[in-house]
């Protein structure tokens, strides 16, 4: 039996398990995995490889590192493969039209939102800070606007209000992979086709800055825990007590009553359980906190070390 040709193009943790599940069906076969090129990393700066890098070799895949994919060495190199489909999850360049008409059939990107919704950099981020009850992943035909492309397959989730970015996004990843599989079976035996997204409805997210994750006390205490999980793990959730920055990874609704007069942002009380801190509506009870020492510590741990005289009020 002929397998389906596939090069695929990936370099995050989120593209992993979507590389992993192609190459371990016995239908496809991964001529290529294209990735980024070796980007230096850590204190020392080493050079390291991309997660996609590192599993293509596990899986014994041949590894292709352009710095820009869509020269002519490039177009030339891939469109000799003669692929049948790409796969594209979190690349990291852009396609041209010479190289999206190279695949036999489809272009194929996965992105972790449901399209037209959250076209662009940080679906996953917006679904949390949004409070969406509910995100997916989205197969799509690749167009050259930017996840404008006809719609393949979709599979939805609930979102939990207590989850983090982090937590989301590991499990929009596993859901993209079992969608690509089905995606393209799918379109091997004429049970998918595309259908043109709606594009009146489409909105946009741009890629996150470290300043997006100061937090706003003015907001009801439901969308200032919503920010915290949605700029965790980066770019991080931060506020300001007496001029030094804090790091605030993890916090819940408390149902603890306060006096109508304290201003958004004043602690109210702080124990081994939380730090309890006033917002425009209702109250934030913070878990997991960071301060000068550099380390994520609970709440009970980082008043052992940090003092806080009350009344005190986050900037």
């Amino acid at each position: 039996m002929k397998k389906t040709r596939i090069v695929f193009m990936g370099t995050p943790e989120f593209s992993v398990p979507a590389l992993e599940a192609l190459a371990k069906d016995p239908g496809f076969d991964i001529l290529l995995a294209v990735t980024q090129p070796d980007r230096p990393k850590g204190r020392g700066k080493k050079l390291s490889p991309s997660p996609v890098k590192q599993a293509a070799l596990n899986l014994g895949i041949e590894v292709y590192q352009p710095e820009k994919i869509n020269t002519p060495e490039g177009i030339s190199l891939i469109s000799g493969l003669k692929p049948d489909y790409f796969v594209v999850v979190a690349f990291g360049q852009i396609l041209s039209r010479q190289m999206l008409d190279i695949p036999q059939k489809y272009p194929i990107n996965i992105h972790a939102s449901l399209l037209p919704k959250y076209r662009g950099a940080s679906p996953i981020q917006a679904a949390i800070l949004n409070m969406d009850e509910h995100t997916g992943v989205t197969t799509m035909v690749m167009a050259e606007k930017m996840d404008a492309g006809d719609i393949l397959l979709m599979d939805t989730t609930p979102v939990d209000p207590e989850e983090t970015a982090s937590m989301l996004h590991d499990r929009l990843s596993l859901m993209g992979a079992d969608l690509i599989i089905k995606t393209i079976h799918g379109i091997e035996h004429n049970q998918v086709t595309p259908v043109p997204q709606d594009h009146s409805n489409a909105t946009y997210v741009t890629m996150l800055k470290k300043s997006d994750g100061r937090i706003n006390w003015n907001g009801s205490a439901r969308s200032v825990c919503a920010h915290i999980n949605a700029m965790t793990p980066w770019p991080g959730a931060f506020t300001e007590l007496c001029g030094k920055r804090l790091k605030i990874f993890k916090a819940v609704l408390s149902s603890l009553s306060i006096p109508s007069s304290a201003l958004p942002g004043t602690i109210v009380c702080c124990n081994d359980k939380g730090l309890f801190v006033a917002a425009g509506n209702g109250v934030v009870q913070v878990l997991e906190l960071m301060g000068s020492s550099g380390k994520r510590l609970d709440a009970a741990a980082f008043l052992c070390g940090n003092k806080i005289d009350l009344p005190a009020c986050f900037e």
